[in-house]
């Protein structure tokens, strides 16, 4: 484990699943350093479990974590995260980075569901998120962002995440916001005054033939197909307890089915 230096605090946790042969999933790999441990949880069938704890506070300025889980060829499974991660004004000069990095091969699946990220008054924090997907697999991800603390203004948050499926790029996009972004993102075009933005990737085989038809989800949400087995979700909303309500319902009538498009 990496102490405290000029450069701010590193953390790496690794994440590894693979099929136990007896229609379950083992870890074979689940350790962590710094303020990153993840610990498995109680499993639901074939599916392993296992919640991210943060060991200390952060990302603050200068900090480097770094979060690897590969899911490997008829493994299934589940993370979240015990709290939300806030990210905080630090001694150490210069941007915190937050990197996550996903792999899931042919027949596994992955549900990628860690809780807010706050986005404090003075922090400056940059994430980063790769999904690499290889064709058949299955894939959701959950990502939510609270632009600072009640009453707050909030820090500067840059966030990008791409989605790679079977080589092919079905994602990317890049949103800055807060102090020192580019002009706009808190415009009518954007936030429009909301505090909370996320989104929900799903990935799923059936896609490919039977596309989801994209519609607004109410005033603040919409759903839109992209290239390829996927649909994504995007939502606004005052707070982060009615984002999440957004996505959950959104996620719940995917999984119920969605009218294709003919």
């Amino acid at each position: 484990m990496d102490g405290v230096t000029v450069a701010g605090v590193r953390g790496h946790a690794r994440i590894v699943a693979r099929a136990d042969g007896r229609g379950g999933t083992a870890l074979p790999v689940l350790d962590g350093e710094g303020p990153l441990a993840p610990r498995r949880t109680r499993s639901a069938g074939a599916e392993a479990r296992v919640m991210v704890v943060g060991a200390m506070s952060g990302p603050l300025g200068g900090d480097r974590f770094t979060l690897d889980a590969r899911v490997e060829e008829g493994a299934r499974l589940h993370v979240g995260s015990a709290a939300a991660t806030l990210a905080l004004p630090g001694q150490a000069k210069g941007e915190a980075r937050y990197d996550v990095r996903l792999e899931v091969a042919a027949g596994a699946e992955l549900h990628w569901l860690p809780e807010q990220l706050i986005s404090a008054g003075g922090s400056d924090l940059r994430v980063t998120t790769r999904a690499d997907l290889a064709a058949g697999a299955r894939f959701v991800l959950r990502e939510e962002q609270v632009l600072g603390r009640a009453g707050e203004t909030p820090g500067r948050l840059t966030s990008r995440l791409t989605v790679r499926v079977a080589g092919r790029t079905v994602l990317d996009q890049e949103l800055a916001c807060g102090p020192g972004a580019p002009g706009g993102w808190d415009g009518p075009a954007v936030l429009s005054g909301c505090r909370a933005l996320g989104q929900l990737v799903v990935v799923r085989p059936e896609f490919t033939e039977e596309p989801v038809a994209a519609r607004m989800l109410g005033e603040c949400a919409s759903l839109v197909p992209l290239t390829g087995p996927a649909a994504l979700v995007t939502a606004v909303a005052p707070d982060a307890l009615r984002l999440r309500g957004l996505l959950d319902e959104a996620l719940a009538e995917l999984g119920r089915g969605m009218r294709a498009v003919r």
